[in-house]
């Protein structure tokens, strides 16, 4: 099997998989990671707000990129996918990121819809699961929207059975309510308004009931599991499979949501490209731990490192 590359560009970072490919007696085909890696680029800064992409954040992710191109040509990788989500649907300049990842690249970046972006990062995240854990709903919170996704697996092929994505996502939610320094209470509550009215889309729409297993996916749900163990440093081997209750959710929350810039700073297990929108992606995670709580009978998490980029990789076989 050729050796294949993801690329996810999101709004908040660009991550890197280059995987070897194994194929089992049975069908089934599994990956091995060979590089993983993950760059803030902050794409997405500011989209919100003026609806285009900043020429600063272009420059960051075009660097970011070029990096990913040596690393793909060093490792001979023979396909590659590049996936970009919320930030490029949403700009009036796209074709600029466009232009540029064909350039620095070689191949044309897809903006996926929505739904497609939930499908991918379901099927990332349920391939170290057992079916029997199943029913599953997988949410995943990005920079400007968040996915939830219910379906089945196998043990060999996912199937969704429900899935939407939303327009809230941890830099949007930060730069629309959470602006002091700590967030005033106000300021969170406006937030809480904001997370759950755009979420009730997603819960009214996905058949939550029924599933037995939460699964979190992608950096902000990584990075609260990261701060619940009190890692001294960020360590994916430590966050995969890990799980946090619904306690431990909303005691990070309040924890992150109640700290300055620069206190949460000194956390060392929190990217520093992370710092500023970490408290929005907590708020974001509690509400749907309340509602999933409510609406399924869930409590707590199961904390993914795998994801939407292995889903995009997986999409290449």
């Amino acid at each position: 099997m050729p050796r294949i590359a993801a690329i996810d560009c999101g709004t908040n970072s660009i991550r890197l998989l280059v995987a070897d490919v194994t194929e089992h007696d049975d069908g089934h085909r599994s990956l091995r990671d060979v590089h993983r890696e993950m760059r803030i680029v902050r794409l997405g800064e500011g989209v919100d707000a003026t609806g285009r992409l900043a020429p600063a954040a272009l420059a960051r992710t075009r660097d970011a990129l070029a990096d990913y191109t040596a690393v793909c040509r060093r490792k001979g990788v023979e396909r590659v996918r590049m996936v970009a989500t919320s930030a490029t649907r949403d700009a009036g300049n796209r074709d600029e990121f466009f232009d540029m990842t064909r350039a620095v690249l070689g191949v044309e970046a897809e903006v996926i819809s929505g739904d497609e972006e939930a499908r991918l990062s379901f099927t990332g995240a349920v391939g170290d699961l057992e079916p029997q854990d199943g029913p599953f709903v997988v949410t995943d919170i990005g920079g400007g929207s968040t996915e939830v996704v219910t379906g089945t697996w196998d043990g060999r092929r996912a199937e969704v059975t429900g899935a939407l994505s939303t327009d809230i996502g941890c830099v949007r939610i930060t730069e629309r309510c959470l602006r002091g320094d700590p967030p005033t209470s106000e300021e969170i509550a406006a937030g809480r308004e904001f997370a759950e009215a755009t979420l009730a889309r997603a819960f009214e729409r996905v058949p939550v009931a029924g599933t037995r297993t939460w699964i979190g996916v992608a950096g902000t749900i990584t990075t609260l599991s990261a701060v619940a163990q009190d890692l001294p440093a960020y360590d994916s081997e430590r966050t995969h499979l890990s799980r946090l209750s619904d306690n431990e959710i909303a005691s990070v929350a309040g924890r992150l949501l109640g700290a300055s810039r620069a206190e949460r700073g000194a956390i060392g297990a929190i990217h520093p490209g992370r710092v500023d929108v970490i408290g929005g992606g907590a708020l974001i995670t509690q509400v749907l731990a309340d509602n999933l709580a409510e609406r399924a009978g869930i409590n707590g998490i199961l904390v993914s490192e795998h994801d939407i980029l292995d889903g995009i990789a997986l999409s290449l076989l």
